[in-house]
């Protein structure tokens, strides 16, 4: 990692996953800021940590010489689709991308590195890493979700498998109750169905029902609707929303009883799978961010902490009124943002980014977000 003649980085990126490796390209677009990234693992450590049954949601497509940016790419030069020459990639696929954007790119990236603690003091970070401190003028979280599943706070929840677990994706024999129907427990139902077993899904919220709204972090994406469909006409799918889960109980035998409030025990063969996402990931970050009353970060127009100055976010976390950012195609729009917010600051020259606005990769004006398709 190089640093300034001073020993002092302009920005440090933490994370080397796609928000990480994006906004640390972004920032090298920046004349003469000097920036590094630090990683507590490999280069796309948390899908290297998938399943390998579990595949993108979001297509990829070469589209890149006609102005149209391939959905999963990090930046405007390059194509998931044309490097791995498939669609819907893995988490061992994706990786390699990342891996290669970032060789291609030269990006600077200290690899096995955690970091354990960040403290700010006269307008300099001191990031705290396994492998020794390392000042800087701002910080990019962009240390993922992955590694903070949310688990809810239910009697018995310790005995099921969330989806993060590869237990989850085991093969189950006879009856299979998943907790939650959004993406990952439909996704899980589908794979689950499709190898012969018998699974309930149970949402109040039943998600599987929204037709309002074009947006799919609201909605369920077309390729999972579809799969969906696939999975009902073999009539081993159960979709429930006949109420709120309770608690979970093992029973003799090694089989499962999931309380639902207002309704009856439903029987689980194996351990019940807790498809109910994520946290922050904020770690060693988390006091520095102000957090909303639905529990996400806080943050400024710049995806900035709005009561710790030079601390950015970066990544499917962010929030901002009612936008969610949960895909790469969304989050990637603030990756040039950020990195021409933080040039300014320190009076370096930005005009490179505008190749990253022209690609359709930076929105600056979140105003223009959340339209919907007309048909």
């Amino acid at each position: 990692m190089s640093t300034a003649p001073s020993g002092v980085l302009d920005a440090l990126v933490v994370g080397a996953g796609p928000a990480g490796i994006g906004t640390a390209l972004a920032l090298d677009a920046v004349e003469g800021l000097v920036y590094g990234v630090v990683e507590r693992g490999e280069i796309g450590d948390s899908f290297l940590r998938w399943p390998q049954e579990q595949r993108f949601l979001t297509p990829s497509f070469t589209g890149n010489g006609f102005g149209a940016t391939d959905l999963n790419s990090v930046h405007p030069d390059t194509s998931p689709a044309f490097s791995l020459g498939l669609d819907y990639p893995g988490g061992d696929d994706y990786a390699r991308y990342l891996r290669g954007v970032a060789k291609h790119f030269a990006t600077p990236i200290l690899k096995n590195t955690d970091v354990t603690a960040i403290t700010r003091t006269d307008g300099i970070f001191t990031v705290e890493t396994t492998n020794g401190p390392v000042q800087t003028r701002t910080v990019i979280w962009a240390g993922g979700e992955f590694r903070s599943p949310a688990v809810p706070r239910i009697a018995g929840s310790g005995v099921a498998d969330h989806t993060s677990d590869p237990a989850a994706w085991q093969k189950r024999d006879g009856a299979l109750v998943i907790i939650g129907g959004y993406e990952s427990g439909i996704d899980l139902a589908c794979h689950h169905v499709a190898h012969g077993t018998a699974v309930t899904v149970i949402d109040e919220a039943h998600p599987w029902n929204a037709q309002s709204g074009s947006d799919p972090s609201f909605r369920l994406s077309p390729r999972t609707r579809q799969r969906l469909a696939e999975a009902k006409a073999t009539g081993l799918l159960t979709l429930s929303s006949a109420g709120r889960v309770t608690g979970i109980r093992p029973n003799a035998g090694g089989s499962f009883s999931v309380a639902v409030a207002g309704s009856n025990l439903v029987h689980s063969d194996s351990p019940p799978i807790l498809a109910t996402g994520y946290g922050h990931g904020l770690g060693p970050a988390t006091g520095l961010f102000e957090l909303r009353a639905d529990g996400w970060p806080l943050l400024g127009d710049d995806d900035q902490s709005t009561i710790t100055p030079g601390l950015y976010l970066a990544g499917a976390a962010m929030r901002h009124g009612g936008l969610k950012f949960c895909f790469i195609y969304k989050f990637r729009q603030r990756f040039a943002h950020v990195a021409g917010v933080i040039g300014k600051d320190l009076g370096k020259n930005v005009a490179a980014l505008e190749a990253w606005r022209a690609a359709g990769m930076l929105t600056d004006d979140l105003s223009c977000c959340g339209v919907e398709c007309a048909c």
